[in-house]
């Protein structure tokens, strides 16, 4: 049986994120009843960034996967078996969410040496990373991942980027000081964008299964 973890990064459960991810989980489940698509909510979930308890870096018992203790534990022992990722957050002040950002502080650090400055992960795999945004391709402030891409990168291979822009912010405009934004040009890009961006991700998640099969 092979593995896809899925990562949400975002606060809510039922809005552009996670309708993203929902849709990539949707193709990867398509391709093979012999893979297993599991998604973990880190808004769901207790856990801390990296605490530099240094655990990771024992001598004769360092690991490549975070050995502090907490609810994010299953999680990564279960990224370390896992056949490919996705991770997906919203983009806030032109990044991931911060508890996004923790969990990969978590998931990237004990891949670092540094003895020799090299990064190595528990199994190579292939991964998608997704960012849903208020700006639009032309115009937009996302760093997406930061520093922690070229972690991924170089631990994991180059990443697959599905990114949906303009998105809505809220259903219902008018209860909300939202003056600087057209409700009606948002909902005209949506209208003509959003079922495109969720077949990407739909497509996206196809892919990966097949890559992994």
């Amino acid at each position: 049986m092979k593995k896809i973890m899925i990562i949400d990064g975002g606060p809510r459960k039922n809005f552009n994120t996670a309708s993203m991810l929902q849709k990539f989980a949707e193709g990867a489940a398509s391709v093979s009843n012999d893979i297993e698509v599991k998604t973990v909510r880190l808004y769901d979930l207790d856990y801390k960034g990296c605490m530099s308890c240094m655990a990771c870096k024992i001598k004769g018992r360092a690991s490549n996967v975070c050995r502090f203790k907490d609810a994010l534990t299953p999680v990564l022992d279960d990224i370390a078996s896992a056949d490919g990722l996705a991770m997906g957050s919203p983009i806030y002040f032109g990044q991931i969410t911060g508890r996004l950002q923790a969990f990969l502080e978590r998931l990237a650090f004990p891949w670092l040496s540094y003895n020799d400055y090299s990064m190595t992960a528990p199994k190579q795999m292939p991964v998608v990373l997704m960012e849903t945004m208020n700006g639009s391709p032309e115009a937009n402030n996302s760093q997406g991942y930061g520093p922690m891409l070229f972690c991924i990168e170089k631990a994991l291979g180059k990443p697959e980027h599905v990114n949906a822009y303009n998105t809505y912010q809220v259903k219902d405009y008018e209860r909300f000081e939202l003056g600087g934004f057209s409700e009606p040009a948002k909902r005209q890009y949506r209208d003509e964008h959003w079922q495109q961006d969720l077949q990407r991700a739909y497509d996206a998640g196809r892919r990966m299964a097949q890559d992994i099969m």
